[in-house]
């Protein structure tokens, strides 16, 4: 791997952060998370995004406070919303799966979507089995209210921003 490829993997892991502490005030409160996370596969492609991206996931479960609200440890992976952090690598291998050299930018964003509904699918989960381990049974249509439904536009919304930010971003990449 060369130098100058590390550096790229390594920044895109430190961009996420920054990415996952910027709140917008809404109810419920979203963060920048998921645009890091797709400027990133855009950028570095599938295979180097995904180590760029289980880099941020492995400093965070190590207790660096990379996550929303500056959180980072095991507990906070393995907690209730945790799923949809770890999903964030089967985005990455959906993008893997669908974008080879040359794809364009509409195939791109297809599989960036498509990435991001199994994301939501599997985080989901994940929430149900957990947050009912702690506080008792809970429906998968109330975590989808809570968990999902809330940030479908604001994620479509910072998936056009990625898409857009890479179509800027791509002239300088060498």
């Amino acid at each position: 791997m060369t130098t100058k490829r590390m550096t790229r993997i390594a920044l895109c892991a430190a961009l996420l952060a920054p990415c996952a502490w910027l709140s917008v005030p809404t109810q419920p409160p979203f963060t920048m998370q998921t645009f890091g996370v797709f400027l990133t596969l855009l950028l570095l492609g599938a295979k180097d995004g995904a180590i760029a991206i289980g880099l941020y996931i492995l400093l965070g479960a190590l207790g660096v406070p990379v996550f929303s609200g500056f959180n980072g440890g095991m507990g906070a992976l393995m907690g209730p919303t945790g799923g949809y952090i770890v999903g964030f690598l089967l985005i990455c291998l959906i993008f893997g799966l669908l974008c080879g050299k040359g794809a364009g930018l509409w195939l791109k964003a297809l599989a960036l979507l498509l990435g991001l509904a199994v994301c939501y699918a599997f985080g989901t989960l994940w929430f149900v089995k957990v947050y009912g381990d702690m506080n008792g049974p809970i429906s998968t249509l109330s975590a989808l209210s809570m968990c999902v439904f809330p940030f479908i536009v604001p994620d479509l919304a910072k998936l056009a921003l990625a898409l857009w930010a890479g179509k800027r971003l791509e002239k300088y990449r060498q």
